[in-house]
């Protein structure tokens, strides 16, 4: 049986993940240790994802929490609750073209917004894994987007 876990905690542990120093030490550590990254482990796959730019065209490298869904990868642009979504987001909008590493390996993804009734399944699947993401969408007003990566070619 999962353990229920506070408000407080989500809190806590999104602002730890999304802090400037484990955003730009995860991916590196994360290439390193080929997979091992700082993120909870426990919860679901640790991958980072690299999009680029919409203004500068510079690769952008983000650590994520993901969840498997067949042979694609689902992120979840939640920004810690935020009522702003993330800039890899809006990365993802203009260039839907990316790569995300998953422990060694890399992938050539092609990024798209689940919508509908694929949304309310992966919405409801990802929340199980990580109880997290029901808080995040309590602080905001905004439909909290889930990404879906299918893969576009070879890594």
């Amino acid at each position: 049986m999962a353990t229920a876990r506070s408000d407080a905690y989500y809190r806590l542990l999104g602002t730890l993940a999304n802090s400037r120093l484990v955003t730009r030490l995860h991916p590196v550590v994360y290439r390193l240790a080929g997979g091992r990254g700082l993120l909870g482990r426990n919860l679901a796959l640790n991958v980072v994802l690299t999009t680029t730019g919409r203004r500068s065209g510079r690769p952008r490298d983000v650590p994520l929490l993901a969840f498997p869904d067949g042979d694609a990868i689902v992120v979840v642009a939640s920004k810690n609750g935020s009522d702003r979504e993330p800039a890899w987001l809006w990365n993802l909008r203009t260039q839907p073209e990316a790569h995300v590493r998953v422990g060694r390996e890399v992938r050539v993804v092609r990024a798209r917004e689940a919508i509908g009734d694929e949304r309310a399944r992966l919405w409801s699947a990802v929340v199980e894994a990580y109880g997290g993401y029901a808080v995040y969408q309590r602080r905001t007003t905004r439909p909290i987007p889930i990404v879906v990566l299918e893969r576009a070619g070879e890594g």
